[in-house]
């Protein structure tokens, strides 16, 4: 006589998954959302353009970092750090919050840095600034690819965000179980009532002296 058998999954099993994705997104979103602020804030630094500007009749070189173009790719990679962090401090609507200012942050930080790659203006002032005339601006206006590697960076905290909205319930947060200083909470002491003779069994047991209260 055959047998049929039916494959009986395992009770751990089915929660495996779930937990497994949202490790798994946590990491990824912790290697993101870091390794995108520390590109951004350094492509901030690079130069982002070049021109020639016309000073005294020669052609004069000139060039400007990003912080000269434009400084919300700094300052947004700033705040996506800080909501990276923040994300593990907050619970339910604080986290869905801060895990939008993390994806929102991320967002800023590409169009800015697309916008700052085609941006003269800085080029411009410091050309007004070479010939002292207001009105001069740079020729053969030229850029890197800085603004671009800003942009991918920005690009990787908005992958933390979405991350983070995504799967952020499954996280783990802070522990309340110690102070904001940081120092446990200090136990109690049970009541030892000298009537009751298994009180005081308990507190000779705990190395306690009983008739010290």
């Amino acid at each position: 006589m055959d047998y049929v058998t039916a494959a009986v999954p395992h009770p751990r099993s089915e929660g495996e998954g779930p937990a497994r994705a949202g490790r798994r997104s946590l990491a990824v979103a912790l290697l993101s959302g870091a390794l995108g602020a520390a590109v951004a804030l350094l492509a901030t630094r690079q130069r982002w353009s070049m021109g020639t500007a016309t000073v005294a009749g020669d052609a004069f070189p000139l060039s400007v970092k990003g912080s000269d173009v434009t400084g919300v790719p700094a300052a947004l990679a700033i705040v996506g750090l800080a909501a990276l962090v923040a994300v593990f401090a907050v619970r339910r609507t604080g986290r869905f919050a801060v895990s939008a200012l993390l994806a929102l942050s991320g967002a800023g930080i590409v169009a800015a840095a697309l916008l700052g790659a085609t941006d003269s203006s800085a080029l411009d002032d410091k050309a007004a600034q070479a010939s002292g005339d207001t009105s001069s601006v740079v020729h053969a206006f030229d850029h890197t690819a800085w603004p671009y590697v800003a942009a991918v960076g920005g690009g990787l905290i908005l992958l933390a965000g979405l991350l983070a909205l995504l799967y952020g319930r499954r996280w783990p947060a802070m522990s309340g179980r110690y102070e904001r200083n940081g120092a446990p909470r200090p136990r109690r002491a049970p009541v030892v009532d000298p009537d009751r003779p298994e009180d005081i069994w308990k507190a000779l047991d705990r190395g306690e002296d009983p008739t010290s209260a």
